[in-house]
């Protein structure tokens, strides 16, 4: 299977690609940017998609008009859900448990630039990027009990304490109540609170995608991996995943530039 970023051109939510950055940027900012049934299934496949293009060094995602995403959509999602039949729901909710699983499986760096509402879906998208900025004026719910439905959506209950522990992910989860972005710094879901969101989140995106892509890959891979090993499977799975990266001409680039006294320049290979 092959993906060509140039050529990409989505349907529900706009893609651009320049110097090794992907943004995605969910589009409907007369609603938030809620996500549709399309827009979820889109999403999922060009995260999966990701594994095929080596172009693509890092990924930013946010929203447009001001707002990060308001979750699903309220006449487009959770009407026709409350009309499913048990199979069809549970098709929906392996899909978006989908979509999480191909963020976290695909290759490149994901930073989420947040303003506005992020809310429900949108707060698990957030939750599944790597590394989450937020602007002052970040709204973050995972407000499913609002709707009469558990915490326990699209790995919520998995990630969410372990980024900001235990007990304040029960509060969020139980009460759907917003988290203020001072908040959320204080307790580690967002990376950093800044004015202008957009530009932090390149400024890291370009930093990575001038890095050493294998190794970035390796190491977004492994801290997914290790997550439910002992030390000891740990400190072997970290054994053979550096030794994989001394085998990369980027390795041996750094290596020659350090003695050159110049800085690196990674080719990804």
């Amino acid at each position: 299977m092959s993906f060509d970023p140039v050529a990409f051109a989505p349907q529900h939510f706009l893609w651009k690609f320049e110097d090794g950055i992907a943004t995605v940027t969910l589009n409907r900012p007369e609603r938030k940017n809620p996500l549709t049934f399309e827009s979820y299934d889109e999403l999922r496949d060009t995260f999966h998609a990701l594994k095929h293009a080596r172009a693509v060094k890092v990924v930013v995602l946010c929203g447009a008009g001001g707002n990060f995403c308001s979750g699903g959509d309220v006449h487009e999602i959770i009407g026709p859900l409350t009309g499913m039949d048990s199979d069809g729901l549970l098709r929906f909710t392996r899909m978006t448990g989908d979509l999480v699983r191909a963020m976290r499986q695909c290759p490149q760096p994901i930073i989420a630039a947040v303003e506005g509402i992020c809310a429900g879906a949108g707060a698990i998208l957030a939750m599944a990027s790597d590394m989450r900025f937020a602007a002052p004026n970040a709204k973050t719910a995972f407000l499913f009990t609002r709707v009469g439905l558990s915490g326990a959506d699209m790995g919520a209950c998995a990630i969410l304490p372990r980024l900001i522990g235990h007990g304040r992910a029960a509060e969020l989860l139980f009460t759907g109540r917003d988290m203020s972005s001072d908040e959320g710094l204080a307790w580690g879901f967002w990376n950093r609170v800044v004015d202008d969101v957009m530009a932090q989140a390149y400024a890291l995106a370009d930093q990575l995608a001038k890095g050493p892509s294998i190794a970035h890959c390796i190491t977004k891979r492994q801290l997914e991996a290790e997550w439910n090993v002992t030390l000891e499977e740990a400190l072997e799975m970290e054994a053979r995943a550096q030794a994989h990266c001394m085998e990369t001409n980027d390795f041996r680039r750094a290596y020659e530039a350090f003695a050159n006294k110049q800085k690196p320049v990674f080719q990804g290979d």
